[in-house]
């Protein structure tokens, strides 16, 4: 059953929050920007890749990773001992601060930022920027999980949850949408809210190396990367050096990492 949710519900969990949020958007854009149907098929077009590269290399390796952790009981949360609902919660936080520190190392270490920036090339940020990335980064993560999965002892359980929740939570902070600031104030309390993350997408390099987290916001408070901006509507995505039409094509975005200083500055 669990195999089931992973492989046919985390889709249309997708497409399916790609609806909500792009109706929104419609109807209530934070930004304005022309292009809209033109920007999304870009972004889809090469999230349509990834999903065939994870669905054909990683899909059923993740699932038999979780599930040999599971009944062998290997991993650390089996070596614990702790009950089941204990694991099942740690697992969750285990994966979430995984990601946080999996997100933080591709915009500090220079071979992964040059992966990393075709997600933060996106000079018009909303919810097809959420799975706009390039495959190559899609594949150094997606083979790292397969070591750390049994090594923490993460349920199949927890790993289907922990997925679909990631879906939800990114396709909502990347979403060109703004909330009431106390709403979003109160959101960003526990986890990321549109505000905090478009921080995060900002041109400044500060402002981009800060706001990790995927889902919980207590990452970034804790490990000192939390950071806001008052005036949201005066910030400008991208990556400079990345903002030309070239950069932005399907063949643009999979160049991009393997673009020399000359033709592209270094960051």
């Amino acid at each position: 059953m669990l195999h089931v949710i992973i492989e046919r519900w985390q889709p249309l969990a997708a497409i399916g929050g790609l609806a909500l949020f792009w109706t929104w958007e419609m109807f209530s854009p934070f930004f304005q920007f022309r292009g809209r149907g033109r920007h999304a098929f870009r972004n889809l077009a090469i999230v349509a890749l990834n999903s065939a590269v994870i669905a054909l290399l990683f899909a059923s390796a993740t699932v038999a990773a979780a599930t040999y952790s599971e009944t062998a009981k290997f991993g650390l949360l089996h070596r614990l001992g702790v009950p089941p609902a204990a694991q099942f919660v740690l697992a969750l936080l285990a994966l979430d601060l995984w990601t946080y520190w999996w997100h933080r190392a591709n915009h500090e270490i220079p071979f992964l930022w040059r992966f990393h920036r075709v997600h933060h090339s996106d000079p018009a940020m909303d919810v097809t920027t959420a799975t706009r990335f390039h495959t190559s980064e899609i594949a150094m993560s997606s083979v790292l999980r397969l070591a750390i999965i049994p090594l923490v002892g993460i349920p199949l359980g927890a790993l289907a949850s922990y997925e679909l929740v990631l879906i939800a939570s990114t396709q909502f902070h990347h979403a060109n949408i703004g909330l009431p600031p106390a709403l979003d104030r109160a959101i960003r309390a526990a986890i990321v809210s549109p505000s905090m993350h478009k921080v995060h997408h900002s041109v400044e390099i500060a402002e981009t190396n800060s706001n990790y987290t995927s889902i919980l916001s207590v990452w970034d408070r804790l490990f000192g990367t939390f950071r806001l901006r008052e005036d949201d509507h005066a910030i400008e995505f991208g990556v400079p050096e990345y903002s030309a039409s070239r950069f932005q094509t399907f063949a643009g975005l999979l160049i991009t990492p393997f673009t020399s200083s000359k033709d592209a500055p270094a960051r």
